[in-house]
């Protein structure tokens, strides 16, 4: 009976999944995506008006309804919060930047919210996701890789911004990157022995280890989450019709669509997961729970969110089923109430989990035709776009706007389909106006 409770809820299939496995992955991924529990409400600090407590529980709430609903719903292993680099653009620029009020850019989260209900009712985002090549699908993921490598090294300051060189290595023997080389290498030596559970373990002994060097903070056990009151269902009807809304919402849909489609065709073509057809299996109501909980989220107090590349690492450890994503929402729903216990973990000690998990997902280079110059080529510009634009998105629109100019101008008219070239015209048209 069990079994046949967690098929129906979470498509947890006792033959092909492990309960342990899942449970495990659903941990790892959380321990990798929590940092967002910190970082959004120190972000949020910044404006006036919006208490850090407060947004610390909009970002566990929004996280934990859309994380529920891809467990369910769409029954995949893949976790979903407030998003970074759209919660910069939410403070930095509609709000210090442009000057509006935190209301206002609340009002373009939850519109763009509503905009993505109704493309993915109208199966569009499902369409541009099959409208994808099958070079640059395999080049996402590459892509991510990278990316995300490229972050675990920045959180641990083994790789620091340098004013000629735009990056450079940092100080290797300073704390904080001694911690996350070792944290590496430790992890990286159980992974080869083939350790179950490598990357959570890995994890929690370079927290422990960040203890004696000072680097862990130990901030407690548990506290009452704050209320939303002050930030819940705060809107500004009165600028909906302006042109600065207009980019606003414009600017969100085009990043979160796109990290979305991202992640999950990424992860998917990675971990074996497409259908016979080579698409993403319940990919309708993934995007679905991914617009809902954007919309939620902006009735919470809090920026839109999306599905985490992160998830990565929760799928490296085997997590297949929506009882890994199940498994993340609980573990927000309990950081709600331990919140001084998980912030605890510090940036270093993720770091390692990301490095290995990019590694995981240079898989699928593989199958990218090299010897093709109009495949590889559009599918390179993916890949390097990503780390060096620092977006999952830009690596998708630059190598999407590549392939169909560089098979337009070749020839290969059969590889084009009328959705790339509207994709295509699409994409240079948001680089013009946006």
């Amino acid at each position: 009976m069990p079994d046949k409770l967690l098929k129906k809820f979470f498509g947890f299939d006792a033959t092909k999944h492990s309960l342990r496995v899942e449970i495990m992955a659903g941990l790892t991924t959380f321990l990798t995506m929590s940092y967002i529990l910190a970082v959004n409400p120190s972000i949020f600090s910044a404006i006036e008006g919006m208490p850090s407590g407060a947004v610390f529980t909009a970002t566990a709430l929004a996280a934990i309804v859309g994380t529920m609903l891809m467990a369910v719903w769409a029954k995949l292993p893949f976790g979903l919060a407030p998003g970074m680099g759209l919660n910069a653009f939410f403070v930095y620029t509609i709000c210090l930047g442009m000057g509006y009020s935190w209301q206002f850019a609340l009002t373009a989260v939850f519109i763009e919210g509503i905009i993505f209900i109704i493309l993915t009712l109208s199966n569009l985002r499902e369409a541009i996701v099959n409208a994808i090549p099958q070079s640059l699908r395999s080049a996402i993921g590459v892509g991510i890789g990278l990316f995300i490598a490229f972050i675990g090294l920045q959180n641990a300051g083994i790789i620091v911004k340098n004013e000629a060189t735009l990056v450079a290595l940092g100080d290797v023997m300073s704390p904080t990157p001694l911690l996350g080389l070792v944290g590496i290498l430790l992890t990286g030596i159980l992974v080869v022995k083939n350790v179950r559970g490598a990357l959570l373990v890995g994890l929690l002994l370079t927290t422990l280890i960040g203890l004696p060097m000072g680097l862990t903070d130990f901030k407690g056990m548990m506290a009452l989450p704050d209320s939303i009151g002050p930030i819940f269902c705060k809107f500004d009807w009165k600028s909906i019709f302006t042109v600065d809304m207009a980019i606003a919402v414009f600017t969100m849909l085009f990043i979160d669509m796109f990290d979305t489609i991202g992640t999950l065709v990424g992860v998917c073509t990675n971990a074996n997961m497409l259908d016979k057809d080579g698409r993403i299996p319940r990919a309708k109501q993934a995007f679905m729970a991914d617009a809902i909980a954007t919309t939620a989220g902006a009735l919470f107090g809090t920026n839109t969110t999306t599905t985490y590349v992160e998830s990565t690492a929760g799928v490296a450890q085997g997590g297949r089923s929506g009882l890994t994503a199940f498994t993340i929402a609980c573990c927000f729903i309990v950081a709600l109430f331990f919140s001084p216990l998980f912030l605890s973990i510090p940036s270093a000690a993720t770091a390692p989990v990301l490095v290995i998990v990019g590694l995981y997902m240079l898989a699928p280079i593989k199958n990218i035709p090299w010897n093709d110059f109009a495949e590889a080529i559009p599918a390179f510009i993916c890949i390097i776009m990503m780390p060096m634009a620092y977006s999952i998105s830009s690596g998708i629109l630059l190598g999407m706007i590549s392939y169909v100019v560089i098979n337009l101008f070749c020839g290969n008219f059969k590889r084009l389909t009328p959705t790339m070239y509207i994709l295509a015209v699409l994409f240079i048209a948001r680089y013009i106006l946006l």
